[in-house]
């Protein structure tokens, strides 16, 4: 019988948003995971900016969908049990008001909660370059318990398209998580030694 997981989507207002297409669309594949899913206006203004993947298709991937205003939403309470939360892409506002302990919004306050509770937050984030107050409150959030995981593709796998290399990164995302996959990982392929590498050996 397959152990159910709840995982819990924030998106916020930063660039990236086919990386939470893919990570929505790939965990729905994976048995056994229940998906719910927080997006922020700033998230729905770069989504019609960018024009990429729109609200309604990361809508349409998830199990249950929370309204960003609503407070008195379950990941508004401790009490209600999920397996970890990822927030992906996460926007500099939205690192700046965790660091601050700032909840604006169901995300953040969902954000807060897992720091609370001592649940599992990843936090995807999406800048460059960092000054030195992003870097800081990445030091912050990491001592209270995040995972800071910016985004930053590995190319061992050999990836020839984006949609590879997004399913490689959200198999890193699912890894932080204790979360089962098929996705790629470094010895699931043969990786070519470079020829500075056979000059050293």
């Amino acid at each position: 019988m397959t152990v159910r997981k709840t995982l819990l989507l924030g998106v916020s207002g930063a660039s990236g948003m086919p990386l939470a297409l893919r990570f929505l669309g790939l965990c729905r594949a994976l048995p056994g995971l229940e998906l719910h899913l927080i997006v922020s206006p700033g998230a729905e203004a770069v989504l019609r900016a960018e024009g990429g993947p729109q609200p309604d298709e990361l809508i349409r991937l998830a199990h249950v969908v929370h309204a960003a205003d609503d407070m008195a939403a379950p990941p508004a309470s401790g009490s209600w049990r999920h397996d970890g939360m990822i927030i992906a892409p996460c926007s500099m506002n939205t690192l700046g008001a965790l660091a601050a302990g700032v909840t604006g919004n169901l995300l953040q306050r969902a954000a807060d909660v897992c720091l609370k509770e001592r649940r599992p937050l990843v936090l995807v984030t999406r800048e460059s370059p960092l000054s030195r107050i992003h870097l800081r409150n990445m030091l912050t959030l990491q001592e209270a318990g995040a995972v800071i995981m910016p985004f930053s593709p590995g190319f061992y796998l050999h990836p020839r398209t984006l949609d590879e290399m997004l399913e490689q990164f959200c198999g890193r995302i699912l890894d932080q998580l204790s979360i089962d996959h098929p996705l790629g990982r470094w010895g699931s392929v043969s990786v070519p030694q470079t020829t500075a590498h056979k000059e050293q050996s």
